[in-house]
């Protein structure tokens, strides 16, 4: 048996009441039934990252010293990833502020790793997803192909803000679609990585 590949999977929003909460849920069982994955969860809001507001690009920082607690536990855990799915809304045509703020704290640990993207919003989060491709490229990642996109997601709640039972169904399989897309890229470039 092959090495597992370790998938963390990045929560992106951090607002009150958030719907991320339900598609982060669903595909980390989904990761977690398929061969050859370790799952973390990475919860934005409980890492509680300070504003990126260093003086040095974090491109240069060759010690894995941040200057930062929180930075550098969380370069702890993105180092020691080999694949990311990203979950983010789409917030007017952009992806959350959360994210491009944790991007942004590092640079090595995300480099030649692949990503995959789930988002929701009126266009399925796409707009925020094709950005966060562009910003993936700046990063030496590996943006697949294969994302998940819901949807209009505040019409998969009820009057009380829970999800509809049945609401996420048609969306497992694209997960795992992504999810055999994602492990692909991440043997290949974890062989790379380690030659």
């Amino acid at each position: 048996m092959s090495e597992k590949i370790n998938l963390s999977i990045i929560l992106g929003s951090v607002r009150i009441g958030r719907f991320g909460e339900w598609p982060a849920k669903m595909i980390k069982e989904v990761a977690e039934k398929m061969e050859g994955f370790e799952v973390s969860f990475i919860d934005l809001k409980e890492e509680n990252l300070p504003n990126f507001e260093s003086a040095v690009s974090p491109a240069y920082i060759t010690n894995k010293d941040y200057g930062n607690e929180k930075i550098n536990s969380f370069a702890d855990k993105i180092r020691g990833s080999d694949a990311f799915v990203m979950i983010s809304p789409e917030y007017n045509h952009g992806y959350s502020s959360a994210i491009k703020n944790a991007i942004d704290s590092i640079y090595v640990e995300w480099n030649n790793k692949p990503v995959g993207f789930l988002s929701y919003g009126s266009a399925g989060g796409a707009r925020a997803v094709e950005q966060l491709r562009e910003v993936a490229v700046e990063l030496q990642m590996a943006p697949i192909r294969n994302g998940v996109h819901i949807m209009s997601p505040w019409n998969l709640t009820d009057e009380k803000g829970q999800l509809k039972s049945g609401a996420l169904d048609e969306y497992e399989k694209p997960m795992q679609n992504m999810l055999e897309q994602l492990s692909w890229w991440a043997k290949a470039l974890k062989n790379a990585r380690n030659s």
